[in-house]
């Protein structure tokens, strides 16, 4: 095997390890403590731009949902969000909160949200 090939055979190596060990894929899983519940209603915070934060996330069923849409500084497309089970779709503020109110979600439900260019997306769970 040339030198050149081992570099490059090295090279990939390295960022499949890196891809396995030190990330997963980009996705924030579950393990982000993004739900919060509050005078009996759940709250679900996403960070948007450059994509959505945490990508997927776990909540209760059959309690009072609303979900906090947070943006800082968003330009690109995950600013325009839209959420096709609740019929939203808006363009959320460059920096704020945007509150959407989603209901009483059922077991085995979930909730998944799409920038306008159906690049990003984000994925909400929800279990008994």
């Amino acid at each position: 095997m040339s030198k050149t090939a081992l570099i490059i055979l090295s090279v990939a190596l390295l960022f499949v390890f890196g891809f396995i060990f030190l990330g997963n894929g980009g996705t924030k899983l579950a393990s982000v403590n993004n739900v919060k519940i509050k005078d009996g209603v759940q709250y679900i915070a996403i960070n948007a731009g450059g994509g959505y934060s945490p990508r997927i996330s776990s909540a209760k069923a059959g309690i009072p949902t609303k979900l906090i849409v947070e943006t800082k500084g968003a330009f690109d497309c995950s600013s325009f969000l839209v959420i096709h089970s609740v019929g939203f779709q808006k363009i959320l503020p460059q920096t704020g909160e945007t509150e959407i109110g989603i209901g009483i979600p059922k077991a085995d439900e979930s909730l998944k949200g799409v920038c306008g260019m159906g690049m990003y997306s984000f994925q909400v769970n929800f279990e008994a």
